[in-house]
Protein backbone atom coordinates (compact mmCIF):
# COMPACT_ATOMS: atom_id res chain seq x y z
CA UNK A 1 0.00 0.00 0.00
CA UNK A 2 1.25 3.46 -0.86
CA UNK A 3 1.06 5.98 1.93
CA UNK A 4 0.79 9.74 1.48
CA UNK A 5 3.64 12.13 2.15
CA UNK A 6 2.98 14.97 4.60
CA UNK A 7 4.87 18.03 5.73
CA UNK A 8 7.10 17.39 8.79
CA UNK A 9 5.11 19.74 11.04
CA UNK A 10 1.93 17.77 10.32
CA UNK A 11 3.64 14.48 11.15
CA UNK A 12 5.20 15.94 14.30
CA UNK A 13 1.74 16.99 15.53
CA UNK A 14 0.39 13.44 15.36
CA UNK A 15 -0.53 11.71 18.66
CA UNK A 16 2.23 9.16 19.31
CA UNK A 17 -0.08 7.05 21.48
CA UNK A 18 -2.56 6.61 18.66
CA UNK A 19 0.12 5.47 16.23
CA UNK A 20 1.97 3.19 18.66
CA UNK A 21 -1.39 1.74 19.69
CA UNK A 22 -2.29 1.02 16.08
CA UNK A 23 1.09 -0.64 15.47
CA UNK A 24 0.61 -2.71 18.64
CA UNK A 25 -2.84 -3.89 17.54
CA UNK A 26 -1.64 -4.80 14.05
CA UNK A 27 1.66 -6.44 15.00
CA UNK A 28 0.85 -8.06 18.34
CA UNK A 29 -2.90 -8.56 18.52
CA UNK A 30 -3.72 -9.23 14.86
CA UNK A 31 -0.33 -10.65 13.89
CA UNK A 32 1.77 -12.39 16.49
CA UNK A 33 -1.05 -13.62 18.75
CA UNK A 34 -2.92 -15.11 15.79
CA UNK A 35 0.21 -16.88 14.58
CA UNK A 36 0.95 -18.22 18.06
CA UNK A 37 -2.60 -19.56 18.27
CA UNK A 38 -1.78 -21.88 15.34
CA UNK A 39 0.43 -23.78 17.83
CA UNK A 40 -2.16 -23.39 20.60
CA UNK A 41 0.06 -20.81 22.28
CA UNK A 42 -0.56 -17.44 23.87
CA UNK A 43 1.95 -14.64 24.07
CA UNK A 44 2.85 -15.61 27.68
CA UNK A 45 3.56 -19.15 26.43
CA UNK A 46 5.88 -17.61 23.84
CA UNK A 47 7.68 -15.50 26.41
CA UNK A 48 8.14 -18.54 28.65
CA UNK A 49 9.54 -20.68 25.84
CA UNK A 50 12.00 -17.96 24.81
CA UNK A 51 13.20 -17.33 28.34
CA UNK A 52 13.65 -21.04 29.02
CA UNK A 53 15.54 -21.42 25.73
CA UNK A 54 17.72 -18.38 26.40
CA UNK A 55 18.77 -19.40 29.89
CA UNK A 56 18.21 -23.14 30.41
CA UNK A 57 17.75 -23.95 34.09
CA UNK A 58 17.96 -20.25 34.93
CA UNK A 59 14.28 -19.50 35.55
CA UNK A 60 11.82 -20.65 38.19
CA UNK A 61 8.12 -19.91 38.49
CA UNK A 62 8.83 -17.03 40.84
CA UNK A 63 11.63 -15.43 38.82
CA UNK A 64 9.82 -15.84 35.51
CA UNK A 65 6.55 -14.41 36.84
CA UNK A 66 8.50 -11.45 38.22
CA UNK A 67 10.21 -10.97 34.85
CA UNK A 68 7.12 -11.33 32.65
CA UNK A 69 4.40 -9.58 34.64
CA UNK A 70 5.40 -6.04 33.56
CA UNK A 71 4.81 -7.03 29.90
CA UNK A 72 1.49 -8.79 30.47
CA UNK A 73 -1.66 -6.98 29.37
CA UNK A 74 -3.89 -10.04 29.57
CA UNK A 75 -4.02 -10.62 33.35
CA UNK A 76 -2.29 -13.96 32.78
CA UNK A 77 -2.29 -16.77 35.31
CA UNK A 78 1.35 -17.66 34.65
CA UNK A 79 1.27 -20.85 36.71
CA UNK A 80 -1.40 -22.16 34.32
CA UNK A 81 0.83 -21.28 31.35
CA UNK A 82 3.79 -23.09 32.91
CA UNK A 83 1.65 -26.11 33.77
CA UNK A 84 0.28 -26.23 30.22
CA UNK A 85 3.78 -26.28 28.74
CA UNK A 86 4.84 -28.97 31.24
CA UNK A 87 1.75 -31.06 30.43
CA UNK A 88 2.50 -30.79 26.70
CA UNK A 89 5.99 -32.09 27.36
CA UNK A 90 7.54 -28.84 26.15
CA UNK A 91 8.97 -27.74 29.49
CA UNK A 92 10.32 -29.55 32.51
CA UNK A 93 10.49 -28.31 36.07
CA UNK A 94 13.45 -29.67 37.98
CA UNK A 95 13.46 -30.51 41.70
CA UNK A 96 15.04 -27.10 42.41
CA UNK A 97 12.18 -25.43 40.49
CA UNK A 98 14.26 -24.54 37.44
CA UNK A 99 12.65 -24.74 34.00
CA UNK A 100 14.26 -26.48 31.05
CA UNK A 101 12.91 -26.59 27.51
CA UNK A 102 12.52 -30.08 26.02
CA UNK A 103 13.27 -31.03 22.42
CA UNK A 104 9.53 -30.89 21.68
CA UNK A 105 9.37 -27.47 23.29
CA UNK A 106 12.27 -26.19 21.23
CA UNK A 107 10.69 -27.55 18.05
CA UNK A 108 7.40 -25.80 18.87
CA UNK A 109 9.23 -22.59 19.76
CA UNK A 110 11.06 -22.65 16.43
CA UNK A 111 7.82 -23.24 14.48
CA UNK A 112 6.19 -20.29 16.24
CA UNK A 113 9.33 -18.21 15.73
CA UNK A 114 9.17 -18.74 11.95
CA UNK A 115 5.56 -17.53 11.87
CA UNK A 116 6.42 -14.51 14.03
CA UNK A 117 9.38 -13.60 11.84
CA UNK A 118 7.03 -13.35 8.85
CA UNK A 119 4.89 -10.80 10.73
CA UNK A 120 7.99 -8.76 11.60
CA UNK A 121 9.23 -8.94 8.01
CA UNK A 122 5.89 -7.59 6.77
CA UNK A 123 5.93 -4.81 9.38
CA UNK A 124 9.47 -3.79 8.34
CA UNK A 125 8.83 -3.74 4.57
CA UNK A 126 10.19 -0.54 3.04
CA UNK A 127 11.92 0.52 6.26
CA UNK A 128 15.70 0.56 6.22
CA UNK A 129 17.78 -0.38 9.25
CA UNK A 130 18.73 3.21 10.09
CA UNK A 131 15.06 4.26 10.14
CA UNK A 132 14.15 1.32 12.34
CA UNK A 133 17.01 2.01 14.78
CA UNK A 134 16.02 5.69 14.98
CA UNK A 135 12.39 4.76 15.61
CA UNK A 136 13.25 2.29 18.38
CA UNK A 137 15.63 4.78 20.00
CA UNK A 138 13.01 7.53 19.92
CA UNK A 139 10.46 5.20 21.52
CA UNK A 140 13.02 4.14 24.15
CA UNK A 141 13.62 7.82 25.00
CA UNK A 142 9.86 8.44 25.27
CA UNK A 143 9.49 5.48 27.64
CA UNK A 144 12.34 6.83 29.79
CA UNK A 145 10.91 10.36 29.68
CA UNK A 146 7.64 8.99 31.05
CA UNK A 147 9.33 7.17 33.93
CA UNK A 148 9.75 3.74 32.36
CA UNK A 149 12.80 1.67 31.63
CA UNK A 150 14.10 2.64 28.18
CA UNK A 151 16.83 0.01 28.20
CA UNK A 152 16.64 -3.11 26.08
CA UNK A 153 15.59 -6.27 27.96
CA UNK A 154 18.42 -8.38 29.34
Amino acid sequence: MTIKTYEPQIIAAQPIGAWTGEVYRRVVVEGLRKQLAVEGLTQPHWWTLNHAAGRPGGWTRTTLIERLTPYDDQDTAFDAVFDDLINRGWLTEEADGAFTLTEEGEAGRLRARERNLKINERAHEGIDTDELVTTINVLRRMVANLGGNGNLPD
